[in-house]
């Protein structure tokens, strides 16, 4: 009887680790632009970009992209992203060090409230033996003024090769 029991119990379990693999594979999403997510992107990262598509967007790399050093970004941002046709952008590891600082510049006329096409290349180093190769593109509004109110960011997560 005992042994029908543990039988019954380890099958149960296979079977319920089988369902979660199998529905999570069915259900994740695949970022336009890679042929399959290297993770999940939560639901606060899926938002915070979201929220911010009406300000700026980024085209290239797109969030989760496997990248090397130097990476670079294209997208577009309204003419008040900018100053002087430029923001700054920067390339932070999953602990949120700096390992990678440039400038995005405008490719057009930037003195505008309708979005601007920008580019940027940023070159990072990160150790060799780092922990996680998670990181993030932080997308930086330029505020000349230095008022915390005129802050603004997109963080868009990606994945050092």
């Amino acid at each position: 009887m005992k042994h029908i029991f543990i039988a019954l119990s380890v099958a149960t379990l296979v079977f319920i680790v089988a369902y979660v693999i199998v529905h999570n594979d069915a259900t994740a999403p695949v970022i336009e632009g890679t042929e399959q997510p290297v993770a999940r992107p939560t639901d606060e990262m899926a938002t915070q970009i979201e929220q911010k598509r009406d300000l700026i967007v980024l085209d290239t790399p797109k969030p989760l992209a496997t990248v090397a050093s130097p990476i670079t970004l294209t997208g577009k941002a309204r003419g008040y992203w900018f100053f002087e046709a430029s923001f700054p952008v920067v390339v932070v590891d999953w602990d949120g060090r700096i390992v990678g600082e440039g400038v995005a510049t405008a490719e057009g006329d930037w003195m505008t409230e309708d979005f601007v096409p920008f580019r940027a290349t940023v070159s990072y180093t990160i150790e060799p033996d780092i922990y996680s190769k998670k990181g993030a593109i932080i997308l930086m509004r330029d505020n000349p003024s230095g008022l915390p109110e005129n802050d603004d960011a997109l963080e868009i997560p990606i994945v050092f090769e």
